[in-house]
Protein backbone atom coordinates (compact mmCIF):
# COMPACT_ATOMS: atom_id res chain seq x y z
CA UNK A 1 0.00 0.00 0.00
CA UNK A 2 1.69 3.14 -1.19
CA UNK A 3 0.58 6.76 -1.19
CA UNK A 4 2.82 9.18 -3.00
CA UNK A 5 2.83 12.66 -1.53
CA UNK A 6 3.42 15.75 -3.63
CA UNK A 7 6.80 17.37 -3.13
CA UNK A 8 6.86 20.52 -1.05
CA UNK A 9 9.70 22.76 -2.12
CA UNK A 10 13.45 22.74 -2.52
CA UNK A 11 16.10 21.97 0.01
CA UNK A 12 17.90 24.60 1.98
CA UNK A 13 20.62 24.31 4.57
CA UNK A 14 19.66 25.51 8.03
CA UNK A 15 21.90 26.08 11.06
CA UNK A 16 23.81 23.32 12.85
CA UNK A 17 23.72 20.92 9.90
CA UNK A 18 19.94 20.41 10.11
CA UNK A 19 18.67 20.26 6.57
CA UNK A 20 15.09 21.46 6.75
CA UNK A 21 14.56 20.74 3.08
CA UNK A 22 15.85 17.16 3.14
CA UNK A 23 13.97 14.87 0.77
CA UNK A 24 12.01 12.74 3.19
CA UNK A 25 10.30 9.36 3.02
CA UNK A 26 7.57 8.89 5.63
CA UNK A 27 6.74 5.31 6.60
CA UNK A 28 3.74 4.29 8.68
CA UNK A 29 3.88 0.65 9.83
CA UNK A 30 0.62 -1.29 9.84
CA UNK A 31 0.84 -4.10 12.38
CA UNK A 32 -1.26 -7.18 11.73
CA UNK A 33 -1.19 -8.38 15.34
CA UNK A 34 -0.24 -7.09 18.77
CA UNK A 35 -1.19 -3.99 20.81
CA UNK A 36 -0.31 -1.63 17.95
CA UNK A 37 -2.66 -3.36 15.50
CA UNK A 38 -5.75 -1.37 16.53
CA UNK A 39 -6.65 2.24 15.71
CA UNK A 40 -8.98 4.21 17.96
CA UNK A 41 -11.99 6.13 16.74
CA UNK A 42 -12.28 4.38 13.39
CA UNK A 43 -8.93 5.66 12.18
CA UNK A 44 -7.29 4.27 9.08
CA UNK A 45 -3.61 3.64 8.31
CA UNK A 46 -3.84 6.17 5.49
CA UNK A 47 -5.02 8.94 7.82
CA UNK A 48 -2.26 8.14 10.29
CA UNK A 49 0.22 8.31 7.43
CA UNK A 50 -1.07 11.72 6.39
CA UNK A 51 -0.81 12.96 9.97
CA UNK A 52 2.82 11.81 10.07
CA UNK A 53 3.44 13.72 6.84
CA UNK A 54 1.92 16.79 8.48
CA UNK A 55 4.34 16.42 11.39
CA UNK A 56 7.26 16.24 8.97
CA UNK A 57 6.09 19.31 7.08
CA UNK A 58 5.74 21.17 10.38
CA UNK A 59 9.54 21.53 10.42
CA UNK A 60 9.84 22.19 6.67
CA UNK A 61 10.93 18.73 5.61
CA UNK A 62 10.42 18.04 1.92
CA UNK A 63 8.08 15.05 2.00
CA UNK A 64 8.95 13.45 -1.34
CA UNK A 65 7.04 10.21 -0.74
CA UNK A 66 5.13 8.28 1.89
CA UNK A 67 3.82 4.77 2.27
CA UNK A 68 2.14 2.35 4.65
CA UNK A 69 4.12 -0.83 5.24
CA UNK A 70 2.37 -3.95 6.51
CA UNK A 71 4.28 -5.78 9.24
CA UNK A 72 3.03 -9.29 9.98
CA UNK A 73 5.85 -10.39 12.26
CA UNK A 74 7.83 -7.54 13.91
CA UNK A 75 11.56 -8.23 13.90
CA UNK A 76 13.63 -7.26 16.96
CA UNK A 77 16.56 -6.04 14.84
CA UNK A 78 14.79 -3.99 12.13
CA UNK A 79 11.07 -4.18 13.07
CA UNK A 80 10.13 -5.01 9.46
CA UNK A 81 11.12 -8.04 7.42
CA UNK A 82 14.18 -8.21 5.18
CA UNK A 83 12.07 -8.01 2.02
CA UNK A 84 10.62 -4.64 3.01
CA UNK A 85 14.03 -3.41 4.17
CA UNK A 86 15.57 -4.23 0.77
CA UNK A 87 12.65 -2.79 -1.21
CA UNK A 88 12.72 0.47 0.72
CA UNK A 89 16.51 0.67 0.33
CA UNK A 90 16.04 0.58 -3.45
CA UNK A 91 13.39 3.30 -3.24
CA UNK A 92 15.66 5.47 -1.09
CA UNK A 93 18.36 5.27 -3.73
CA UNK A 94 16.00 5.80 -6.67
CA UNK A 95 14.20 8.78 -5.08
CA UNK A 96 17.40 10.29 -3.61
CA UNK A 97 15.95 10.25 -0.10
CA UNK A 98 17.98 11.96 2.62
CA UNK A 99 15.82 11.20 5.66
CA UNK A 100 13.37 8.48 6.67
CA UNK A 101 10.66 9.29 9.22
CA UNK A 102 9.34 6.10 10.79
CA UNK A 103 5.88 6.73 12.26
CA UNK A 104 6.31 4.42 15.24
CA UNK A 105 8.63 3.96 18.17
CA UNK A 106 11.94 2.33 17.24
CA UNK A 107 14.36 0.79 19.68
CA UNK A 108 17.93 2.12 19.54
CA UNK A 109 19.05 -1.12 17.91
CA UNK A 110 16.32 -0.97 15.26
CA UNK A 111 17.11 2.66 14.44
CA UNK A 112 20.83 1.96 14.17
CA UNK A 113 20.35 -1.13 12.00
CA UNK A 114 17.93 0.61 9.63
CA UNK A 115 20.35 3.52 9.22
CA UNK A 116 23.08 1.03 8.36
CA UNK A 117 20.89 -0.83 5.85
CA UNK A 118 19.47 2.29 4.23
CA UNK A 119 22.60 4.47 4.49
CA UNK A 120 20.45 7.44 5.48
CA UNK A 121 19.27 9.17 8.60
CA UNK A 122 16.30 7.51 10.37
CA UNK A 123 14.16 9.08 13.10
CA UNK A 124 11.08 7.63 14.75
CA UNK A 125 7.82 9.33 15.76
CA UNK A 126 9.14 10.32 19.18
CA UNK A 127 12.28 11.90 17.71
CA UNK A 128 10.24 13.82 15.12
CA UNK A 129 7.82 15.26 17.69
CA UNK A 130 10.69 16.21 19.98
CA UNK A 131 12.41 17.95 17.05
CA UNK A 132 9.24 19.95 16.40
CA UNK A 133 8.89 20.89 20.04
CA UNK A 134 12.57 21.85 20.22
CA UNK A 135 12.11 24.35 17.40
CA UNK A 136 8.78 25.78 18.57
CA UNK A 137 9.34 26.29 22.30
CA UNK A 138 9.95 29.99 22.97
CA UNK A 139 9.71 30.49 26.73
CA UNK A 140 12.49 29.41 29.06
CA UNK A 141 10.13 26.96 30.74
CA UNK A 142 9.06 25.41 27.46
CA UNK A 143 12.67 25.03 26.33
CA UNK A 144 13.59 23.31 29.60
CA UNK A 145 10.65 20.94 29.36
CA UNK A 146 11.50 19.92 25.81
CA UNK A 147 15.18 19.58 26.60
CA UNK A 148 14.37 17.30 29.51
CA UNK A 149 12.21 15.12 27.26
CA UNK A 150 14.92 15.06 24.58
CA UNK A 151 17.63 14.08 27.05
CA UNK A 152 15.48 11.31 28.52
CA UNK A 153 14.89 10.00 24.99
CA UNK A 154 18.52 10.28 23.91
CA UNK A 155 19.93 8.85 27.12
CA UNK A 156 18.95 5.32 26.16
CA UNK A 157 20.52 5.67 22.72
CA UNK A 158 23.88 7.31 23.23
CA UNK A 159 24.38 7.60 19.50
CA UNK A 160 23.91 11.33 18.85
CA UNK A 161 26.01 14.36 19.58
CA UNK A 162 24.56 16.50 22.36
CA UNK A 163 26.10 19.79 21.26
CA UNK A 164 22.51 21.08 20.85
CA UNK A 165 22.50 21.83 24.57
CA UNK A 166 24.58 24.92 23.90
CA UNK A 167 22.73 26.07 20.79
CA UNK A 168 20.88 29.35 20.63
CA UNK A 169 18.14 28.15 18.25
CA UNK A 170 15.53 25.43 18.70
CA UNK A 171 15.69 21.84 17.61
CA UNK A 172 17.42 18.89 19.16
CA UNK A 173 19.65 17.46 16.44
CA UNK A 174 17.77 14.28 15.63
CA UNK A 175 17.94 15.36 11.99
CA UNK A 176 21.39 15.90 10.52
CA UNK A 177 23.22 16.02 7.23
CA UNK A 178 24.71 13.00 5.42
CA UNK A 179 27.93 11.70 6.89
CA UNK A 180 27.28 13.31 10.26
CA UNK A 181 29.48 11.61 12.83
CA UNK A 182 27.64 9.93 15.73
CA UNK A 183 29.46 10.69 18.97
CA UNK A 184 28.53 8.62 21.99
CA UNK A 185 27.11 10.78 24.75
CA UNK A 186 28.68 10.94 28.13
CA UNK A 187 26.03 9.41 30.39
CA UNK A 188 27.29 11.23 33.45
CA UNK A 189 27.02 14.64 31.76
CA UNK A 190 23.50 13.87 30.57
CA UNK A 191 22.46 12.73 34.02
CA UNK A 192 23.87 15.91 35.56
CA UNK A 193 21.98 18.00 33.02
CA UNK A 194 18.74 16.11 33.68
CA UNK A 195 19.09 16.64 37.43
CA UNK A 196 19.72 20.37 36.92
CA UNK A 197 16.71 20.79 34.60
CA UNK A 198 14.43 18.89 36.96
CA UNK A 199 15.51 21.18 39.79
CA UNK A 200 14.77 24.26 37.67
CA UNK A 201 11.38 22.87 36.68
CA UNK A 202 10.56 22.26 40.35
CA UNK A 203 11.19 25.98 40.87
CA UNK A 204 8.79 26.67 37.99
CA UNK A 205 6.24 24.37 39.58
CA UNK A 206 6.50 26.23 42.90
CA UNK A 207 6.15 29.57 41.11
CA UNK A 208 3.05 28.34 39.30
CA UNK A 209 1.60 27.18 42.62
CA UNK A 210 2.19 30.64 44.09
CA UNK A 211 0.49 32.23 41.08
CA UNK A 212 -2.49 29.93 41.49
CA UNK A 213 -2.74 30.84 45.17
CA UNK A 214 -2.61 34.53 44.23
CA UNK A 215 -5.43 34.04 41.72
CA UNK A 216 -7.50 32.27 44.38
CA UNK A 217 -7.07 35.28 46.65
CA UNK A 218 -8.31 37.66 43.96
CA UNK A 219 -9.91 35.27 42.81
CA UNK A 220 -10.08 34.60 39.08
CA UNK A 221 -11.59 31.31 37.91
CA UNK A 222 -9.35 29.48 35.42
CA UNK A 223 -10.75 28.22 32.13
CA UNK A 224 -8.36 25.94 30.22
CA UNK A 225 -8.40 25.20 26.50
CA UNK A 226 -7.38 21.67 25.56
CA UNK A 227 -7.68 19.71 22.35
CA UNK A 228 -6.00 17.85 19.56
CA UNK A 229 -3.27 19.74 17.80
CA UNK A 230 -4.59 22.06 15.07
CA UNK A 231 -8.15 21.91 16.43
CA UNK A 232 -8.32 25.73 16.60
CA UNK A 233 -7.49 26.43 20.26
CA UNK A 234 -5.23 29.39 19.54
CA UNK A 235 -7.71 30.90 17.07
CA UNK A 236 -10.40 30.71 19.75
CA UNK A 237 -7.98 32.08 22.36
CA UNK A 238 -7.19 35.07 20.14
CA UNK A 239 -10.86 35.77 19.48
CA UNK A 240 -11.78 35.68 23.17
CA UNK A 241 -8.80 37.71 24.39
CA UNK A 242 -7.92 39.94 21.41
CA UNK A 243 -4.43 38.48 21.70
CA UNK A 244 -2.03 37.56 18.90
CA UNK A 245 -0.93 34.03 19.82
CA UNK A 246 0.41 32.18 16.79
CA UNK A 247 -2.56 30.47 15.11
CA UNK A 248 -1.85 28.57 11.91
CA UNK A 249 -3.09 25.53 9.98
CA UNK A 250 -0.09 23.66 11.33
CA UNK A 251 0.48 20.83 13.76
CA UNK A 252 1.83 22.08 17.09
CA UNK A 253 1.64 25.77 16.16
CA UNK A 254 1.38 26.54 19.90
CA UNK A 255 3.66 24.96 22.48
CA UNK A 256 4.18 27.48 25.26
CA UNK A 257 1.28 28.07 27.65
CA UNK A 258 -0.37 31.46 27.39
CA UNK A 259 -2.79 33.06 29.87
CA UNK A 260 -4.99 36.16 29.52
CA UNK A 261 -7.89 37.77 31.36
CA UNK A 262 -11.34 37.60 29.75
CA UNK A 263 -14.53 39.42 30.75
CA UNK A 264 -17.67 37.28 30.83
CA UNK A 265 -21.15 38.70 30.03
CA UNK A 266 -21.87 39.11 33.77
CA UNK A 267 -18.77 41.29 34.12
CA UNK A 268 -16.87 38.58 35.99
CA UNK A 269 -13.26 38.09 34.97
CA UNK A 270 -11.65 34.75 34.25
CA UNK A 271 -8.15 33.58 33.36
CA UNK A 272 -8.13 31.79 29.99
CA UNK A 273 -5.25 29.36 29.50
CA UNK A 274 -4.14 28.07 26.09
CA UNK A 275 -2.22 24.78 26.34
CA UNK A 276 -0.14 22.58 24.06
CA UNK A 277 -2.14 20.47 21.62
CA UNK A 278 -2.36 16.72 22.11
CA UNK A 279 -1.74 14.04 19.52
CA UNK A 280 -2.18 10.30 19.24
CA UNK A 281 0.70 8.28 20.68
CA UNK A 282 2.10 11.34 22.44
CA UNK A 283 5.61 10.34 23.58
CA UNK A 284 5.64 9.44 27.26
CA UNK A 285 8.73 11.60 27.69
CA UNK A 286 6.70 14.65 26.67
CA UNK A 287 3.71 13.82 28.86
CA UNK A 288 6.05 13.70 31.85
CA UNK A 289 8.04 16.78 30.86
CA UNK A 290 4.95 18.93 30.27
CA UNK A 291 3.22 17.93 33.48
CA UNK A 292 4.12 21.28 35.09
CA UNK A 293 2.41 23.11 32.22
CA UNK A 294 -0.58 20.80 32.16
CA UNK A 295 -1.14 21.35 35.87
CA UNK A 296 -3.04 24.45 34.77
CA UNK A 297 -5.59 22.02 33.32
CA UNK A 298 -5.74 20.07 36.58
CA UNK A 299 -6.45 23.30 38.50
CA UNK A 300 -8.98 24.69 36.02
CA UNK A 301 -12.53 25.49 37.10
CA UNK A 302 -13.82 24.81 33.59
CA UNK A 303 -12.18 22.88 30.74
CA UNK A 304 -12.99 23.67 27.11
CA UNK A 305 -12.19 20.70 24.87
CA UNK A 306 -11.84 22.25 21.43
CA UNK A 307 -12.62 19.77 18.66
CA UNK A 308 -12.21 20.06 14.90
CA UNK A 309 -15.62 18.71 13.86
CA UNK A 310 -14.72 19.13 10.18
CA UNK A 311 -11.92 16.59 10.51
CA UNK A 312 -12.92 13.12 9.24
CA UNK A 313 -11.52 11.51 12.41
CA UNK A 314 -12.81 13.95 15.00
CA UNK A 315 -14.09 11.11 17.20
CA UNK A 316 -10.67 9.46 17.22
CA UNK A 317 -9.03 12.76 18.12
CA UNK A 318 -11.52 13.21 20.96
CA UNK A 319 -10.63 9.76 22.31
CA UNK A 320 -6.90 10.57 22.18
CA UNK A 321 -7.35 13.85 24.11
CA UNK A 322 -9.50 12.21 26.78
CA UNK A 323 -6.93 9.42 27.14
CA UNK A 324 -4.18 11.97 27.82
CA UNK A 325 -6.37 13.85 30.31
CA UNK A 326 -7.19 10.60 32.08
CA UNK A 327 -3.47 9.88 32.23
CA UNK A 328 -2.97 13.23 33.96
CA UNK A 329 -5.37 12.21 36.68
CA UNK A 330 -8.58 13.77 35.37
CA UNK A 331 -11.35 11.24 35.88
CA UNK A 332 -14.88 12.46 36.53
CA UNK A 333 -13.74 15.98 35.66
CA UNK A 334 -13.67 14.95 32.00
CA UNK A 335 -17.46 14.97 32.02
CA UNK A 336 -18.29 17.26 34.94
CA UNK A 337 -16.03 20.26 34.28
CA UNK A 338 -15.75 20.13 30.52
CA UNK A 339 -17.53 21.64 27.55
CA UNK A 340 -17.03 20.14 24.10
CA UNK A 341 -16.35 23.05 21.76
CA UNK A 342 -17.39 21.83 18.32
CA UNK A 343 -15.15 24.11 16.29
CA UNK A 344 -14.79 24.76 12.55
CA UNK A 345 -18.51 24.53 11.83
CA UNK A 346 -17.87 26.99 8.99
CA UNK A 347 -16.11 24.18 7.11
CA UNK A 348 -19.16 21.88 7.19
CA UNK A 349 -21.72 21.76 4.40
CA UNK A 350 -25.25 22.84 5.27
CA UNK A 351 -26.73 19.36 5.97
CA UNK A 352 -23.79 18.40 8.22
CA UNK A 353 -23.99 21.74 10.05
CA UNK A 354 -27.73 21.36 10.66
CA UNK A 355 -27.23 17.82 11.96
CA UNK A 356 -24.49 19.02 14.31
CA UNK A 357 -26.65 21.86 15.64
CA UNK A 358 -29.52 19.41 16.25
CA UNK A 359 -27.16 17.08 18.11
CA UNK A 360 -25.74 19.89 20.24
CA UNK A 361 -29.23 21.14 21.14
CA UNK A 362 -29.77 17.85 23.01
CA UNK A 363 -26.54 18.12 25.02
CA UNK A 364 -25.84 21.26 27.06
CA UNK A 365 -22.15 20.33 27.21
CA UNK A 366 -21.70 20.66 23.45
CA UNK A 367 -21.17 24.14 22.00
CA UNK A 368 -20.95 24.43 18.18
CA UNK A 369 -18.82 27.42 17.15
CA UNK A 370 -16.52 28.80 14.50
CA UNK A 371 -13.53 30.44 16.15
CA UNK A 372 -12.62 31.88 12.76
CA UNK A 373 -15.94 33.65 12.06
CA UNK A 374 -17.08 34.10 15.67
CA UNK A 375 -20.32 32.15 15.22
CA UNK A 376 -21.47 30.68 18.53
CA UNK A 377 -18.75 32.36 20.61
CA UNK A 378 -21.18 34.61 22.53
CA UNK A 379 -23.26 31.56 23.46
CA UNK A 380 -20.07 29.82 24.61
CA UNK A 381 -19.13 32.69 26.92
CA UNK A 382 -22.66 32.76 28.33
CA UNK A 383 -22.50 29.02 29.01
CA UNK A 384 -19.16 29.34 30.80
CA UNK A 385 -20.59 32.24 32.80
CA UNK A 386 -23.61 30.15 33.80
CA UNK A 387 -21.42 27.17 34.73
CA UNK A 388 -19.25 29.32 37.01
CA UNK A 389 -22.33 31.00 38.48
CA UNK A 390 -23.79 27.59 39.34
CA UNK A 391 -20.69 26.93 41.43
CA UNK A 392 -21.47 30.00 43.58
CA UNK A 393 -24.06 30.80 46.23
CA UNK A 394 -26.37 33.81 46.57
CA UNK A 395 -26.13 35.77 49.83
CA UNK A 396 -27.68 39.00 51.11
CA UNK A 397 -25.67 41.21 53.48
CA UNK A 398 -26.86 44.24 55.48
CA UNK A 399 -24.04 46.77 55.63
CA UNK A 400 -23.81 50.08 57.41
CA UNK A 401 -23.03 53.18 55.40
CA UNK A 402 -19.63 53.29 57.10
CA UNK A 403 -18.75 49.85 55.59
CA UNK A 404 -17.69 51.19 52.20
CA UNK A 405 -14.67 48.87 52.05
CA UNK A 406 -16.91 45.83 52.55
CA UNK A 407 -19.25 47.01 49.79
CA UNK A 408 -16.32 47.49 47.42
CA UNK A 409 -15.03 44.01 48.26
CA UNK A 410 -18.36 42.44 47.35
CA UNK A 411 -18.48 44.29 44.04
CA UNK A 412 -14.93 43.23 43.13
CA UNK A 413 -15.21 39.58 44.21
CA UNK A 414 -18.78 38.68 43.37
CA UNK A 415 -21.68 39.33 41.03
CA UNK A 416 -24.01 41.88 42.65
CA UNK A 417 -27.60 40.87 41.83
CA UNK A 418 -29.45 43.59 43.74
CA UNK A 419 -29.02 46.56 46.08
CA UNK A 420 -31.48 48.32 48.37
CA UNK A 421 -30.34 51.57 50.04
CA UNK A 422 -32.13 52.52 53.27
CA UNK A 423 -31.55 55.46 55.58
CA UNK A 424 -29.31 53.57 58.04
CA UNK A 425 -28.07 50.60 56.01
CA UNK A 426 -27.72 49.00 52.58
CA UNK A 427 -28.84 45.47 51.66
CA UNK A 428 -26.64 43.91 48.95
CA UNK A 429 -27.55 40.60 47.28
CA UNK A 430 -24.48 39.03 45.72
CA UNK A 431 -23.42 35.75 44.12
CA UNK A 432 -20.13 34.51 45.57
CA UNK A 433 -17.93 31.44 45.48
CA UNK A 434 -18.28 29.39 48.69
CA UNK A 435 -14.72 30.19 49.75
CA UNK A 436 -15.43 33.93 49.28
CA UNK A 437 -18.51 33.69 51.48
CA UNK A 438 -16.35 32.27 54.26
CA UNK A 439 -13.63 34.85 53.67
CA UNK A 440 -16.04 37.81 53.67
CA UNK A 441 -17.83 36.69 56.82
CA UNK A 442 -14.50 36.02 58.56
CA UNK A 443 -13.25 39.49 57.62
CA UNK A 444 -16.42 41.14 58.94
CA UNK A 445 -16.17 39.11 62.14
CA UNK A 446 -12.51 40.06 62.59
CA UNK A 447 -13.33 43.72 61.94
CA UNK A 448 -16.20 43.65 64.42
CA UNK A 449 -13.89 42.12 67.01
CA UNK A 450 -11.24 44.74 66.35
CA UNK A 451 -13.84 47.55 66.65
CA UNK A 452 -15.04 46.17 69.99
CA UNK A 453 -11.46 45.97 71.26
CA UNK A 454 -10.80 49.57 70.21
CA UNK A 455 -13.99 50.68 71.93
CA UNK A 456 -12.99 48.92 75.18
CA UNK A 457 -9.54 50.47 75.03
CA UNK A 458 -11.07 53.93 74.73
CA UNK A 459 -13.36 53.28 77.72
CA UNK A 460 -10.40 52.11 79.80
CA UNK A 461 -8.58 55.32 79.03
Amino acid sequence: MTATIEQTGGAHLDLDGIRHGDRTLVIHPVFKTGPRAQYSGGRTPESRLEEACGLARAIDLNVAAAECVRINDPKPNTLMGSGNVERIAERITADEIDLIVFDAALTPVQQRNLETEWKAKVIDRTGLILEIFGERARTREGQMQVELAALSYQRSRLVRSWTHLERQRGGFGFIGGPGESQIEMDRRLIDERIVRIKKDLEDVKRTRALHRQARKRVPYPVVALVGYTNAGKSTLFNRLTNASVMAADLLFATLDPTMRRVHLPSGREIILSDTVGFISDLPTELVAAFRATLEEVLEADVILHVRDVAHPETDGQKADVEAVLAGLGLGSEITEAMFEILNKTDLLDEPAREALLAQASRDARQMPISALTGAGVDALLAAVDARLAAQRTVETYRLGHDEGAAQAWLYSHGEVLGRVDEEDFTDITVRLAPEDVQRFERQRSDKAGADRANSLNKEDR
